[in-house]
């Protein structure tokens, strides 16, 4: 049996990256799948990127997050929701970034700096980083991450893989991102480890 240390899970993000890639059985193997699966995946990104803000803009509940001025754009802001189209300017700026993402998991090494990225996608949805005005829900974080997930499980299917490296890509997506999910909800959690409270 392997001692694990659970203060430090909650101090330490390598510390904790490891054990739930472990515990899942995200490894070598996985991230190889994940890269070789990039030259077939990097053109459909912009695909994907643009069903996801479709999907974020049927529901007040999600769109309502981009209203605020969000981290790093300096541009208009729009007063209300419903002069907030899916063309705007600060929408623009934030498809450029879940295309970055998006990319960054089938590309980058899966190294300290890459935990750290993983890490900061969760945080920058709360007050804790970004802008302080930006804090989405723990629900549709959750229900994004599931569409995201979906989203990516069709755009594999649709590469005409093998069967063998289908299995494998789809397997090693869905650790990922369940590893991805651990680095979201951790930061939904108060000093006392209860949930945080919806605006």
């Amino acid at each position: 049996m392997t001692h694990i240390d659970e203060a430090r899970l909650e101090a330490d993000l390598g510390y904790r990256f490891d054990y739930v890639s472990r515990f899942i059985g995200l490894g070598p193997d996985d991230v190889a799948a994940i890269h070789a699966a990039a030259p077939a995946l990097a053109p459909l990104v912009p695909g994907l990127v643009d069903a996801v803000y479709a999907k974020l803009f049927q529901q007040d509940a999600t769109w309502r997050h981009f209203l605020p001025r969000q981290s790093g754009y300096d541009g208009d802001v729009p007063a209300t929701l419903d002069r907030l189209t899916p063309d705007h300017p600060q929408i623009a700026f934030r498809t450029h970034h879940l295309g970055r993402y998006l990319t960054a998991l089938v590309t980058k090494p899966y190294d300290e700096k890459m935990v750290e990225y993983l890490d900061v996608v969760g945080k920058i949805h709360t007050p804790k980083a970004g802008s302080k005005a930006l804090d989405v829900p723990l629900v549709q974080m959750n229900a994004l991450l599931g569409f995201v997930a979906d989203a990516l499980t069709a755009t594999v299917l649709g590469l005409g893989l093998d069967r063998d490296t289908e299995v494998k890509t789809l397997r090693a997506f869905g650790k990922l991102l369940w590893v991805q999910n651990d680095l979201i909800t951790r930061h939904y959690q108060s000093a006392d480890r209860g949930p945080r409270t919806a605006e």
